[in-house]
């Protein structure tokens, strides 16, 4: 199968040479032919880098892995060599302006695209360039998850059809590894940390269902499984800028989490659920 990758951060790049150690071709696109990501890695001979879009048409499967700040303005510039591809949205977040997810943001604009699927799960990207075992939650409809498996063989995948809880959980797991970081500057002890950092998922739980999304997806590799990784970890991007937020230290790149955590609290004040830890948290951060 020849597979287009729309991202060439670390994320990116790992998807790309993930989905040539499958079996597959695959055609990397990069903005403005940029690829900083795990540069230090050999590419595979059956990735081709670009910077024209148009080179991902041929494309019989499509990854979307574009930071979330930047994602609205690469998938409408990709409608135009759209031709009925499956599309894979690789990125976990919350639009900053509008806190609407990926799949909102992609069906505004590709409203043609009928095969939106969602990868999501336990995913440091170098680990899973080097091929350390890994597993995500694939969700989508058929189509999505048959190419999905053709894609990425090399991970391990557990099917999934909700396609709002596993966006939920990735953004969730976001805004509760930047708190949980926070947390390990901040609170008076482990007690305090593992009871905030359950009620804060407790909320945003709760908003998801209220959404229409199954409890039982944040029990599986996008859900509990993301969070033991991003929460509990200093590579983990998000809990890293909570601790240098605790300590009044500036933080590097772009920190998910944060859009993350004012997305959630307004999806919830627009549907009428109280999330006062997340709340507090949020002002305590000064965020």
């Amino acid at each position: 199968m020849i597979i287009g990758v729309f991202g060439a951060g670390a994320w990116g790049t790992a998807l790309a040479y993930t989905c040539a150690k499958s079996g597959n071709e695959v055609m990397h696109w990069g903005y403005n032919g940029i690829f900083d990501g795990l540069n230090d890695l050999p590419k595979p001979d059956t990735v081709a880098r670009t910077s024209n879009m148009a080179d991902l048409k041929q494309c019989e499967y499509w990854l979307v892995v574009t930071p979330a700040a930047f994602f609205r303005e690469t998938v409408r510039k990709m409608r135009e060599f759209y031709a009925g591809q499956p599309i894979l949205i690789c990125t976990k977040g919350m639009e900053g302006e509008t806190g609407q997810f990926m799949s909102e943001i992609l069906n505004e604009e590709i409203p043609e695209c009928q095969d939106v699927g969602v990868l999501s799960g336990p995913q440091f990207a170098r680990e899973v360039a080097t091929g350390i075992p890994t597993g995500s939650t694939l969700a989508g409809n058929e189509r999505i998850r048959a190419g999905g498996h053709k894609a990425l063989s090399s991970l391990y995948l557990q099917d999934c059809d909700d396609l709002i809880g596993a966006q939920f959980s990735g953004v969730g797991k976001n805004a509760v590894s930047l708190i949980s970081g926070f947390l390990t500057v901040k609170s008076s002890g482990e007690n305090e940390r593992a009871l905030v950092f359950t009620r804060a998922w407790d909320e945003i739980v709760d908003i998801a269902v209220e959404m229409g999304a199954k409890c039982g997806t944040f029990l599986g590799l996008c859900g509990v499984g993301d969070l033991f990784l991003s929460a509990t970890s200093p590579t983990s991007r998000n809990f890293s800028a909570g601790e240098s937020i605790a300590r009044g230290e500036p933080y590097a790149g772009t920190v998910e989490g944060i859009f993350a955590l004012r997305g959630l609290i307004n999806r919830a004040e627009k549907l009428g659920i109280q999330t006062p830890v997340l709340c507090d948290m949020k002002e305590k951060m000064g965020l």
